[in-house]
């Protein structure tokens, strides 16, 4: 969810390197830069996510993100799932102009409306894919000799497998996928860990 990495997280504001947490153990900073964070870094961030339904939702966020902290994507979550049918990709393919006139008056959403045309194109991409959306997206994960991150400072934005993955859905018709916004999506949903080396959520 760009989740947060160095992107998101203010240089000079927190460390680079392993902080302990309220309760000793070892954390990413970013992971106790805000009380909504604590439980997001440890209980879902960077771990392994199945499912089209889940994966379409993680990706629709992260396109919402662009520009934007994740802490305000995050605090929304529950707004952005009411209000885009759970994130079924069936159901928000048929949302038509009235859904979308619904869409940019939630003030519980991020109200973009290129970020709201850009999620149901692509839960019609979603559905026009000749293999599941998380199938597809775990195809460009890359082995898992891959080292972790020591400091922040290790964590990029974008690597080669999420260029390849933001080249091939631009090509099924997805919009707002960019490589920087799918590294993202990478991290967020396990495809890489990037959770620093000795991280308790690592």
């Amino acid at each position: 969810m760009t989740g947060p990495t160095t992107e998101s997280v203010p240089t000079g504001a927190v460390p680079t390197g392993l902080v302990s947490g309220p309760d000793g153990r070892p954390r990413c900073p970013w992971g106790l830069s805000a009380p909504d964070y604590v439980a997001y870094h440890d209980e879902e961030w960077g771990r392994p996510l199945r499912g089209v339904l889940p994966m379409f939702e993680r990706l629709s966020l992260e396109g919402f993100q662009s520009g934007l902290s994740w802490l305000v994507i995050l605090r929304k979550r529950e707004s952005f799932r009411r209000a885009f049918a759970g994130f079924d990709p069936e159901r928000v393919a048929a949302f038509d102009d009235a859904d979308r006139a619904r869409l940019l008056a939630d003030a519980g959403i991020v109200r973009n409306r290129a970020k709201i045309e850009a999620t149901c194109q692509n839960a019609r991409a979603v559905l026009a894919l000749d293999v599941p959306l998380d199938e597809l997206l775990w195809s460009f994960a890359p082995g898992p000799d891959r080292p972790r991150p020591r400091t922040l400072a290790d964590v990029p934005a974008v690597t080669a497998e999420s260029t390849a993955m933001a080249k091939e859905l631009k090509r099924r018709g997805f919009r707002f996928v960019g490589p920087t916004t799918c590294y993202a999506l990478m991290q967020a949903a396990g495809l890489v860990n990037d959770h620093l080396e000795g991280c308790v959520a690592g």
